[in-house]
C-alpha cells in the first residue's frame, strides 16, 4: 500500500516546485490582505508602499522592481540566486496585484482585523512553504544573510536591514501601525512553528533548477 502511495506523489523536484510556487502565491496573497487591512504593513511593505505613493505608481510594480535592484546588489556579496530567487522576484507582486483588486479597500474595522490576523497567518504559512522548498532565498532574504555571511549575526544584520527600510518608507509616507508591531512580534515564532512543517530534505544544488 505504501509503495502505491509513493508512485502516487510527485518526484522529489517536482514537489519543491509545487511547493514553491503555492507559497509564493499564498505570500502575494497574504502581502495584498495586509495592505487592504490598512493597520499597518510589516518594515518592507512600509517602504514599498511609500515608494509607491511616493511614484505614484502601483504597489505591485514597486515590490517586483524593488526585488530585482536587492538582486543586484547580492553581486558584490557573491551570492547565487535559485529558481526560487527568480520567481520571488516576479510571481509575489504579480500576485499582489490580483489579489488587492478583489480586496479592494474595506471600511470595517472588524473586518481589518480579520485582514491583518489572517495576513500574518497567511504570511507564516507561505514563508515556511517557499524556504523550505530549498531553492534559493527571496531576494531581501538573500541579501541579509549574505552580508551575516561576512561576519555578522543574522539577527543584527537583519534588524539593520528592516529599521532601514522602515525608517525610509515611513518617511515616504508609508503605514506604520499596529500591525507593523504585530507582524514584528509574531512573524518569527510562527514561522519557527511553520518552516519545519514544510521543510523538504536538503536543499536541491540541481544544476536545472539553480541558474548560474
Amino acid at each position: 500500500m505504501s509503495a502505491t502511495i509513493g508512485t502516487l506523489l510527485p518526484a522529489p523536484r517536482a514537489r519543491r516546485l509545487i511547493q514553491l510556487t503555492f507559497g509564493l502565491v499564498l505570500f502575494g496573497i497574504s502581502l495584498a490582505m495586509l495592505v487592504s487591512a490598512n493597520l499597518g504593513l510589516d518594515p518592507w511593505d512600509v517602504f514599498h508602499q511609500g515608494v509607491a505613493e511616493t511614484l505614484n505608481i502601483r504597489l505591485g510594480v514597486v515590490v517586483v522592481a524593488t526585488s530585482f535592484v536587492v538582486l543586484s546588489l547580492w553581486i558584490p556579496l557573491r551570492e547565487r540566486p535559485g529558481i526560487g530567487t527568480v520567481m520571488n522576484a516576479v510571481l509575489v507582486g504579480v500576485v499582489f496585484e490580483l489579489t488587492i483588486a478583489v480586496l479592494g479597500d474595506p471600511s470595517a474595522l472588524g473586518w481589518r482585523w480579520v485582514l491583518l490576523g489572517g495576513a500574518i497567518l497567511l504570511n507564516a504559512v507561505a514563508t515556511g512553504m517557499y524556504v523550505g522548498a530549498g531553492l534559493g532565498p527571496g531576494p531581501r532574504d538573500g541579501l541579509m544573510t549574505g552580508i551575516a555571511a561576512r561576519g555578522r549575526s543574522i539577527r543584527t544584520v537583519r534588524t539593520g536591514i528592516e529599521a532601514v527600510v522602515l525608517a525610509l518608507g515611513w518617511l515616504l509616507g508609508g503605514t506604520v501601525g499596529l500591525g507593523t508591531v504585530l507582524f514584528a512580534v509574531l512573524i518569527g515564532p510562527l514561522v519557527h512553528i511553520t518552516l519545519p512543517w514544510f521543510t523538504i530534505g536538503k536543499p536541491d544544488r540541481d544544476p536545472e533548477l539553480t541558474p548560474a
